[in-house]
């Protein structure tokens, strides 16, 4: 498997398109609310959103995307809200993943899977074994997923994997057993409905990631304010540390 440079060791070669994009998808809830529909409501039409933006970033050649369906915090919510998004998350699996396959594009899911029922658990199985040898866009489904548990799964399993260095860690020692050890760290990092912060997601990938925050609720997460983003973007100046007459000198 190939192992990408931390943006912390290694200057990666800026581009007008992102090579991946995160997403935290916020604002189904309110999406409904404002409709005077049921919560569900918008977590459905969000689907149709995330379909689209699949589409979107097929067309724009971004390289992967990573969503964050369902946090490991996301458990506090009404039980009949996680029982529905469990549902759900099984529906879209079964429905999407033929087309995903289709299109080239490659299914992983990250994040502990152990609360899942075995259904689930043998479905996302599946459909990350029929997409596995897929070239295009690499799609990754955070679900259950944290940060903080990232980190301290990625510890345990290098304690495991090399208890001769006890004591002694450096980066590359801990990035191999990251759940996303098979991607380059987000070039762009995208969160809608209104809230500014990244909410224990990706905690160590998003260290030089440009951050864009937008108050459009997902379900009006459209093709325009996905632009948007990517013009606020391609003006950002990504430095990496060094200063702007460094990159002036470096484009000379």
């Amino acid at each position: 498997m190939k192992l990408f440079t931390s943006t912390t060791r290694g200057i990666p070669v800026p581009a007008e398109v992102p090579k991946h994009i995160a997403v935290i998808m916020d604002g189904n809830g309110r999406w409904a609310r404002k409709r005077f529909l049921p919560r569900i409501a918008g977590h459905k039409r969000g689907v149709e959103t995330v379909r689209e933006l699949v589409k979107s970033c097929v067309t724009l050649k971004v390289e992967y995307l990573t969503l964050f369906a369902f946090s490991s915090e996301n458990w506090r919510r009404p039980p009949e809200e996680v029982s529905f998004l469990m549902g759900l998350f099984m529906e879209a699996l079964q429905r999407e993943v033929a087309k995903l396959h289709q299109n080239n594009i490659k299914l992983i899911m990250i994040g502990d899977r152990t609360p899942f029922d075995t259904a689930l658990v043998a479905q996302i199985e599946a459909s990350e074994k029929l997409t596995e040898n897929n070239t295009g866009l690499v799609l990754t489904i955070a679900a259950n997923y944290g940060g903080r548990w990232d980190v301290l799964q990625a510890v345990n399993k290098m304690q495991l994997a090399a208890p001769q260095l006890t004591g002694y860690y450096r980066e590359d020692h801990l990035e191999p057993h990251l759940s996303m050890s098979y991607a380059p760290e987000p070039d762009l990092f995208i969160r809608t409905g209104g809230e500014k912060r990244i909410s224990n997601f990706l905690l160590w990938q998003l260290a030089y990631t440009e951050l864009y925050f937008t108050d459009t609720l997902w379900p009006d997460f459209n093709q325009e304010a996905f632009n948007l983003a990517i013009q606020s973007f391609q003006n950002r100046e990504r430095r990496f540390g060094r200063t702007s007459e460094q990159l002036t000198e470096t484009k000379v």
